[in-house]
């Protein structure tokens, strides 16, 4: 006895019913799901939430230097400032300190050392955002300046990598390149690239029980800031909940940099126990994160004829 069943449709006429429901594609007009949203001003985005009671803002002091050790940290000056509630260094974090997503190397805040300008060094949080920056200018810190690569080709020159060299290689290029007639040699500058979404970075944190925490972030990767929040304060993953409505712009730009404000408000949410929002603003988000790095490019043709 078969088996074989007959279609209850021929191919043509699954595809007739298949294209009779498409909503979408070329040549027809599709709203975009957030449109109406947005345009009404209905999307909240983290800066738009209402404040929580006994909330917190906190303001980064950055490093002015490229390159330094930190010889003299005071912050006792900053408390004098009425409105501020506490201020944290790397040494007031409770759990692992680096919060490189990928490779270590990467502090939450300066430990002895700065690498870069923009660095944050302490963490103040106070009643609000002007009260925290104006705090954090009190602060006295003195460095003793060490020498800075400022270009890709000085770094290269000394080999200041990243990670380990690379190198991918197909037959003998060098011999290749000996016995050719001809050799074009040159240079690509490519510059760095700021990703500018008109939304900055933005944190705002909630402690719960048992040291845990609500994080509403603006970030392109809940998990990482989920993960890195986890290290810092030195307890298990399930005790912090992200919550990521939706971003104001990201383009790559809080896929790893969204971490570092999560984790400060974070740390400063734990020790005081009360609500604390982290907003980036404009210059020190652009100071303070990373970017699309510039890169150079050194090429070498060689030819065997010239059309």
């Amino acid at each position: 006895m078969s088996r074989k069943t007959t279609p209850a449709m021929t191919m043509e006429e699954m595809t007739a019913q298949a294209k009779a429901g498409l909503a979408t594609g070329v040549g027809k007009s599709v709203k975009h799901e957030s449109a109406e949203k947005q345009v009404s001003g209905e999307a909240l985005y983290i800066d738009d939430r209402a404040e929580f009671p006994n909330q917190l803002h906190v303001y980064a002091l950055m490093s002015p230097h490229a390159h330094a050790n930190i010889t003299k940290l005071d912050v006792s000056p900053c408390y004098k400032v009425p409105g501020v509630r506490t201020v944290i260094t790397a040494n007031d974090v409770p759990g692992e300190l680096d919060i490189g997503p990928i490779l270590p190397g990467d502090p939450m805040l300066a430990d002895g050392k700065v690498v870069y300008v923009g660095q944050p060094v302490i963490a103040v949080a106070a009643d609000s955002l002007d009260t925290a920056r104006k705090a954090a200018q009190a602060a006295i810190i003195e460095y003793e300046l060490l020498p800075a690569a400022l270009d890709v080709e000085e770094a290269l020159a000394q080999k200041l990598f990243v990670t380990d060299s690379h190198t991918q290689k197909r037959g003998n290029s060098a011999a290749a390149i000996a016995n050719a007639k001809h050799v074009l040699e040159g240079s690509l500058h490519i510059g760095g690239q700021e990703h500018f979404y008109l939304e900055t970075q933005v944190s705002s944190v909630v402690p719960t029980e048992d040291g845990g925490v609500i994080v509403y972030c603006s970030t392109q990767n809940p998990t990482e800031v989920q993960k890195l929040v986890a290290s810092v304060l030195g307890v298990p993953m399930h005790k912090v909940l992200i919550d990521m409505r939706r971003m104001g712009g990201g383009f790559g730009g809080k896929e790893t940099q969204a971490a570092g404000p999560a984790c400060i408000a974070a740390v400063i949410a734990n020790q005081t126990g009360q609500p604390v929002k982290f907003r980036l603003p404009r210059r020190e988000d652009m100071m303070m994160t990373g970017k699309r790095h510039p890169s150079l490019t050194n090429i070498k043709w060689a030819l065997t004829t010239m059309a």
